[in-house]
């Protein structure tokens, strides 16, 4: 990550205290502050996490451009931060949020509606396999 400003601007406590991976990431899970909906997964480094700390706005790491990136700042789809905590083991970042408009890149609210491989029916019976996008989620695909 050249692009990475060195040293982070990051609470030296909060630092020392995230375990990172190999390229110096935390994986940073948005979800919708009110409804406890999950939105999206993103990736954080120290500065990452300080600029989302400071500014109330997420600001992620972008692995294939290699640059920062603050949610909404180009699609108008805000993420206003509620709430940081870290995992019980300083290796995940939850941010709750108040989502504007949608989460993921390709429009829909969250990154994880299209492709459900397991979901509870209402009889409390599991169903496995990928469900067709506006289908009957009770029914695997398969059996449409």
């Amino acid at each position: 990550m050249t692009s990475t400003p060195s040293p982070s601007s990051l609470d030296p406590d909060i630092a020392a205290r995230l375990k990172r991976s190999a390229d110096g990431l935390v994986p940073a899970i948005a979800q919708q502050y009110d409804t406890g909906e999950v939105l999206m997964l993103g990736w954080m480094d120290d500065e990452a996490l300080h600029r989302t700390l400071t500014t109330g706005r997420c600001t992620y790491w972008s692995r294939s451009r290699r640059e920062y990136w603050v949610k909404g700042d180009t699609s108008g789809h805000f993420q206003h931060v509620k709430s940081v905590a870290l995992d019980c083991d300083a290796d995940t970042v939850l941010v709750k949020v108040d989502q504007i408009g949608a989460a993921c890149h390709t429009g829909a609210r969250t990154c994880f509606d299209a492709d459900v491989l397991l979901k509870e029916d209402l009889e409390g019976d599991f169903n496995e396999g990928l469900l067709k996008e506006g289908a009957d989620s009770s029914t695997p695909a398969s059996d449409q």
